[in-house]
């Protein structure tokens, strides 16, 4: 079974009120669709640092956020996780000002998931991105 890390923007989109804006609400239909289809298809899998973030904001909408996570399993911050993020913003492969990027990565990459499910990190989407991300991940396995 493949093993899924959902990055904390999956879960704002899966419990937030559906939107009127065109892609938020694909988005939104998206997470649901995917989210149904947990532990029949693959293992959720999600870190520490997913749960900080989502805890984030209004109170309401944490608990709604932080009841959905508790449906995945949990990734520890390892001190590895940390210096590996550290080197991935050292080596230019995520930006300075996206720690928390560099940390999601770390933790999945040290976990050897098979995906990572986000509507976020925009700066990793383009194919120099990818290439140096790419190129420093395979170096850690």
């Amino acid at each position: 079974m493949k093993r899924i890390y959902f990055e904390t923007s999956f879960f704002g989109y899966l419990t937030s009120r559906p939107s009127r804006d065109v892609m938020k609400a694909a988005r939104q239909q998206a997470s649901l669709e995917l989210w149904d289809l947990r532990r029949q298809v693959f293992t959720p899998l999600i870190s520490d640092l997913v749960l900080q973030e989502a805890t984030r904001g209004d109170p309401q909408a944490a608990g709604f956020r932080l009841g959905e996570c508790a449906q995945a399993d949990v990734l520890p911050i390892t001190p590895a996780a940390q210096m590996f993020g550290q080197m991935l913003i050292n080596a230019n492969a995520v930006p300075a000002t996206e720690p928390e990027d560099a940390l999601h990565l770390a933790i999945a990459t040290l976990a050897r998931v098979d995906y990572i499910v986000t509507w976020n990190f925009a700066h990793m989407v383009g194919p120099s991105a990818k290439f140096k991300l790419s190129k420093h991940i395979e170096q850690a396995h």
